[in-house]
């Protein structure tokens, strides 16, 4: 019998679906699931046909962070896991900052929990969708482990004071709570989660993704500059988006009323 994939990618058009297939688990971040990951948004980023990509978890939830069976079996090591620990959380950190890093758009479809390291890949995203019961927080403090690495996605999202709450207590924040904190940007029944997440990831599919990529990478440049600094930045940005095919196509589309024919169509 075929073992079930770790990550299904599945292509809806232009919009890349790339589902964690351990539901029973809770889609953990293990070794080899962070790379199945790293892996398709790599190839995601050399296809031009990928204009939108959505990262979901199969049922019951999103992801409840990493595989603790995993990091327990690595006590009886020789250094008492210590070297597999660098390495998980050093390959954890490298694939979040892929998707902020990513050319494209990606968006979080969730369902369930989003817990630790599942409520950190929720934040890494550029956007989120979550179904109106799932659950977010960084509980990892419940079993003696700060998640200080899922904190630096979360402090860059929510108030300071929310994220320590969060932090220190281990307690969880329905799908309102999430959005009133600025982690999700939208809510709709479960029933309908995937279909609202699409319906997002198509508007994005019809923007030009060349000017997309452009300032995906400008604002996560900006948000951590002084700002004056972010201003001498984006002006120098808006300008080079100014000399783009795609920026004298759109405004003449919307000059002439007509719809754009973007340059990587």
């Amino acid at each position: 019998m075929t073992e079930t994939p770790l990550l299904s990618a599945e292509n809806a058009g232009s919009i890349l679906r790339l589902t964690l297939m351990r539901g029973r688990q809770r889609n953990p971040l293990s070794m080899a699931m962070l790379d199945a990951i790293a892996g398709a948004l790599e190839a995601a980023e050399a296809d031009k046909s990928v204009r939108a990509i959505v990262i979901a978890g199969e049922a019951p939830g999103f992801c409840g962070g990493h595989d603790l069976k995993e990091m327990t079996a690595h006590r009886s090591d020789d250094d008492g896991g210590r070297a597999f620990y660098e390495a998980l959380f050093a390959r954890c950190s490298r694939m979040m900052q892929t998707i902020v890093a990513h050319p494209k758009v990606i968006i979080a479809e969730v369902n369930g929990i989003a817990t630790a390291a599942g409520c950190q890949l929720v934040a890494a995203c550029d956007m989120a969708v979550a179904g109106a019961s799932a659950q977010f927080g960084v509980n990892g403090i419940n079993s003696g482990l700060f998640c200080s690495t899922p904190m630096v996605a979360l402090s860059r999202n929510i108030g300071r004071k929310r994220a320590m709450e969060l932090l220190t207590t281990g307690s969880l924040m329905n799908a309102h709570e999430a959005m009133t904190a600025g982690i999700v940007n939208k809510i709709c029944s479960d029933d309908d989660l995937t279909q609202v997440t699409h319906q997002l990831a198509a508007v994005l599919a019809e923007r030009s993704q060349a000017v997309l990529a452009l300032g995906k990478k400008a604002f996560y440049e900006q948000i951590e500059m002084p700002m004056e600094q972010a201003y001498q930045h984006t002006s120098k940005v808006i300008v080079d988006n100014m000399m783009m095919r795609d920026a004298e196509e759109g405004i003449g589309a919307f000059l002439e009323k007509r719809k754009p024919e973007w340059n990587d169509e």
